[in-house]
């Protein structure tokens, strides 16, 4: 496994806030300040039901991280919110208006988004998923720089410039001309959070993003994201077993089970003195 040199962090607060300058479909309205609202969602598959009248909002630059066993609705959340999954019923809402439903004939009814509406609010979102998914006949800066051109119909001259940034910013400058085949998997996983961030996302979503990852590999990918939730003020949403980072880059952590939240508090509370024997027992399990 090729050795990492990190030789380009840390990075300047300024590189860090470019690399999340905001392209959304307009500005949230006048005194809204939530970034995210899931006003009683429901996800059902068949019979089974994952989420469960969900009410959760998160605020605009909010660090949120969601814990709680397998199965209990975290990851459902995150995909609902990168549109890979639609509602069963309720509403999600993004900076304000309606993200999972779009308004609908005269009375302005609200109906399921057409796949238009979808795919122009997600470019506010991105997520790194507990897989990689690099194109492995791409250089590292090339699967940076596809999205935004493709996407978000940027230049290549525009693109380039910011991905050599983001990939500064998650140190590894010095690999953009390697294929991904090539890096460690840690290695992998900044490539794929400065893709992400590459899409200027107001809203990042973090999926179990150490999971697939050997333990010695943990720390360097967690050392990035704590620099990004200290360096920038994007809204964070993370699902994680990883307790130390969760009390690290938390403003507030929700412990969820059997779709519901069970407990929810600012990350040093409920991380030290958890109200909810389940949130107890959890924690006991993952300590």
């Amino acid at each position: 496994m090729p050795t990492d040199h990190r030789t380009e962090r840390p990075v300047a607060k300024k590189t860090a806030e470019k690399a999340t300058e905001r392209t959304t479909d307009g500005p949230p309205p006048s005194g809204i300040t939530e970034a995210v609202r899931f006003d009683r969602v429901t996800k059902r598959y068949g019979e089974h039901t994952v989420l469960d009248g969900l009410d959760m909002a998160v605020e605009r630059g909010e660090r949120v991280t969601l814990i709680g066993p397998s199965g209990s609705g975290k990851t459902t959340i995150l995909r609902l919110l990168m549109t890979l999954e639609r509602v069963t019923e309720g509403v999600i809402h993004v900076n304000g208006l309606p993200y999972s439903h779009m308004p609908g004939g005269a009375d302005g009814r609200l109906v399921p988004a057409s796949e238009r509406r979808l795919a122009q609010r997600r470019r506010g979102i991105g997520m790194v998923f507990q897989q990689f998914n690099l194109f492995p006949h791409m250089s590292v800066l090339e699967n940076v720089v596809e999205a935004p051109v493709h996407v978000l119909g940027e230049s290549r001259e525009q693109a380039e410039p910011r991905a050599r940034d983001l990939l500064g910013m998650v140190g590894l400058g010095d690999k953009v001309d390697a294929r991904p085949t090539r890096l460690s998997g840690g290695q992998q996983q900044r490539v794929a959070i400065a893709r992400a961030l590459a899409m200027r996302p107001e809203i990042l979503l973090l999926d179990e993003v150490t999971s697939a990852l050997d333990p010695e590999l943990v720390a360097e990918v967690l050392d990035v994201l704590r620099d990004i939730a200290r360096d920038t003020d994007i809204t964070l949403l993370c699902v994680t077993h990883e307790m130390g980072f969760a009390r690290d880059v938390s403003d507030r952590i929700l412990m969820f089970d059997q779709g519901r939240i069970v407990e929810s508090g600012p990350a040093g509370r409920l991380l030290d003195a958890p109200e909810h024997e389940r949130t107890r027992a959890f924690l006991r399990s993952v300590g």
